[in-house]
């Protein structure tokens, strides 16, 4: 309900409708804002607040096994049961009476370090070919990430190399996750001897 918050007296979005509205268009909105793409109000005219959480949402993504892109609502869970390990100080992540595996761990850091590493680039292209405003820009290039289909309406004002670049950020979004957990998986293989340990500064 986030985005009620955030919207809640946005003349351009929310701030016309009667609270019953309000309530279910927030909660529409941040619903749709993992796959399904579709809007009842003005994306446009959001808060930036609510366009970078809605970016949020939109990066995660579904769940897996299902159509919807991002890195996946279990790869984001076993991120944040990694940090709560960490934090804790235990040696192995667990959840629900189940050690989580290594390699899981690794596999979860790739996916999402990966996705923000092409979002970012994206993004980054995307400004220095156009004039458009940050929030913007990378709401669309999260979108495309995610196959999302919201917009704020300034997609027809990229150049084409612009589009071009949306076009394959949608598609690399939709198999990269994909492509590169199997290729992770099958590239997985068993060392018979181990290196010394080595602990680098982290964080100071």
């Amino acid at each position: 309900m986030l985005t009620c918050l955030l919207e809640w007296t946005n003349p351009g979005t929310l701030g016309p409708h009667t609270v019953p509205d309000k309530l279910l268009n927030g909660f529409f909105h941040s619903t749709m804002a993992r796959t399904a793409g579709f809007n009842a109000v003005d994306v446009g005219a959001m808060q930036p607040s609510t366009l970078l959480m809605t970016c949020v949402l939109m990066f995660i993504g579904g769940g897996s096994a299902g159509t919807a892109g991002g890195i996946k609502v279990t790869t984001f869970a076993v991120l944040l049961v990694a940090i709560a390990a960490e934090v804790r100080g235990e040696p192995h992540s667990s959840v629900l009476g189940r050690r989580l595996a290594p390699h899981v761990l690794r596999q979860a850091l790739t996916v999402a370090l990966m996705g923000v590493a092409l979002a970012m680039t994206a993004t980054l292209a995307l400004l220095s070919m156009t004039s458009l405003p940050f929030e913007g820009v990378l709401f669309e290039a999260v979108s495309a990430f995610g196959t999302v289909g919201l917009s704020t309406g300034i997609t027809a004002d990229f150049p084409q190399a612009g589009q071009l670049i949306l076009v394959l950020l949608m598609f690399v979004g939709r198999l990269g996750p994909i492509t590169l957990v199997s290729a992770l998986a099958l590239r997985e293989r068993t060392r018979r001897y181990e290196l010394p340990e080595e602990r680098p500064v982290i964080g100071y």
